[in-house]
């Protein structure tokens, strides 16, 4: 079974690129494990290839002739014998065919068994089959009906709505429906996005709750029955259904509401028979309901923040389980410390409609320091290319509270600097001066509806206030801790040169 081999293997092919394919090959490195990279022709110096221990080219540019050739990366396991596939996120992470492909070949797939991946993969089979575990849905379609069945199924879902693909993600083959009358142009905008993205147009309605937040559950299982939580991240930070920035806990849920949708999460994972890493999407309505959206049957791009705030490895933790190993930890053993923050740093002008950008990386200085990670997947000199996703590297921050984190990414987005081509950075700059997005007054629709990019200037004196408040509190949470006036505050070596010192005069 996917998921979980007989054997433990040696040798990972990382079936994917950039900034995801540096993490897994460094999460190998630690675990003494050889690592294979594949790059297509444009990716033939890039960063991911540099790192690994091995590299194999794959094809063309193109995602389709390149990471998307499950035979050819299959074939190239083989040759190389690689006896486990990492796919990373995004490509074909959460392709059932890859991951029983793997089996088939019985190479490991460090990921869910491929019926897991079906049954979630497809929303609408998702829908159906955590509603029967008792999770929450959102109102809507629950097959892929033809156009006219679906035109008709609108009118009782209700205006506004989504129109959803059945596979994929990332807000592919996703549109906003208003008015009846638009119903019949977004449907086939959204079928055909989702042929192309997919290689499958079928979609389906779901109700638009309006003012929801985004919010998310990791999960962990492992082949044994064992079946964990790692806490929530806040995702509402969105464009074009795109997330730009992520952070765990959120602010909008409390510590109750917290732990029914911890324990919602494990209950529709355990309906799956799931093993490995995972994410539980939920909607979370302004009277603080909540509502499963889908299930990302793979590893997130923002799964850094709850790492930093469980301290627990969520890659190496993947490869734990793909081994056969029991988790390492039971839910009791799992502590949240802290607050974290992640910024996708993107290549594309928030001055320009995110217009992608495109170039070489001439020079750029990484922010350093205590609280900061950086997950790059470039480096100075490499070449950024409009065949795939415009992210180049994922700034983290971490803080005791959401106030230090706050301050600590505003620190380390003005260190960051990229030289050649333009980036979101400002973007997330003045998304940190927003004295609504400070004080987590935010929804999924926070950005294009309420956010510009030229607002900052009516409100300084009051994002002053609050970044002052903030500050202050810290000093005084800091000052808290100083050590009293009759007690040492340096080490007993120093004491004691001292003495010697005075002794000595």
């Amino acid at each position: 079974m996917a998921g979980s081999p007989p054997t433990l293997f040696k040798k990972v092919l990382i079936a994917n690129r950039g900034e995801i394919a540096v993490r897994i090959i460094r999460a190998c490195r630690e675990l003494g494990l050889s690592n294979v990279a594949i790059y297509s022709d444009v990716d033939r110096n890039a960063m991911h290839v540099r790192y690994a221990i091995e590299a194999y080219h794959i094809g063309p540019p193109p995602a389709r002739d390149s990471y998307l050739r499950i035979g050819k990366i299959i074939e190239t396991a083989k040759k190389c014998g690689a006896d486990a596939i990492h796919p990373g996120y995004g490509f074909l992470a959460e392709r059932p065919e890859f991951a029983q492909a793997c089996d088939d070949e019985d190479i490991a797939f460090i990921g869910p068994p491929a019926s897991a991946i079906g049954a979630m993969g497809d929303k609408v089979v998702a829908r159906k089959t955590v509603e029967a575990a008792g999770v929450p849905i959102v109102p809507g379609t629950e097959l892929d009906l033809r156009d006219e069945e679906l035109g008709a199924a609108a009118a009782f879902v209700g205006f506004p709505l989504l129109i959803k693909a059945t596979a994929g993600g990332g807000g592919k083959g996703m549109r906003r429906v208003d008015r009846p009358e638009d119903f019949e142009g977004a449907l086939q905008s959204a079928r055909r996005e989702a042929e192309a993205a997919f290689g499958d147009g079928a979609v389906y309605l779901e109700k638009l709750i309006e003012g929801a937040r985004h919010v998310e559950i990791q999960i962990m299982a492992d082949a044994h029955g064992n079946v964990v939580h790692l806490g929530d991240r806040e995702c509402s930070i969105q464009r074009r259904h795109q997330k730009l920035l992520e952070e765990s806990p959120s602010v909008y849920i409390d510590h109750d509401l917290r732990e029914r949708m911890g324990a919602v999460a494990v209950a529709a994972a355990r309906a799956v028979n799931y093993v490995n890493a995972g994410t539980i999407e939920f909607l979370v309505d302004k009277d603080h309901n909540f509502y499963f959206l889908e299930m990302n049957t793979r590893l997130q791009v923002e799964h850094p923040v709850t790492e930093l705030v469980t301290n627990v490895d969520i890659v190496k933790e993947q490869i734990r389980v793909a081994r056969g190993r029991k988790l390492s930890r039971t839910q009791d053993e799992i502590q949240f410390n802290g607050h974290a923050i992640e910024c996708r740093i993107n290549a594309e002008d928030p001055y320009n409609n995110f217009l992608p950008a495109t170039g070489t990386i001439r020079a750029q200085t990484l922010p350093t320091g205590p609280g900061v990670r950086v997950d790059a997947g470039v480096t100075t000199g490499d070449l950024i290319t409009p065949y795939y996703d415009p992210m180049i590297a994922k700034l983290v921050c971490w803080g005791e509270t959401r106030g230090e984190a706050l301050l600590r990414m505003r620190r380390a987005l003005a260190e960051y600097r990229i030289l050649g081509l333009k980036t979101n950075i400002p973007f997330h700059q003045h998304l940190l001066d927003s004295a609504r997005f400070i004080a987590g007054q935010y929804d999924t629709a926070f950005v294009e509806e309420r956010f510009s990019m030229s607002e900052d200037n009516d409100n300084r004196p009051e994002i002053a206030a609050i970044f002052a408040t903030l500050v202050a509190h810290e000093a005084h949470r800091k000052a808290s801790q100083v050590v009293g006036r009759n007690q040492r505050d340096i080490s007993n070596w120093k004491w004691v040169g001292r003495w010697e010192r005075m002794g000595r005069q």
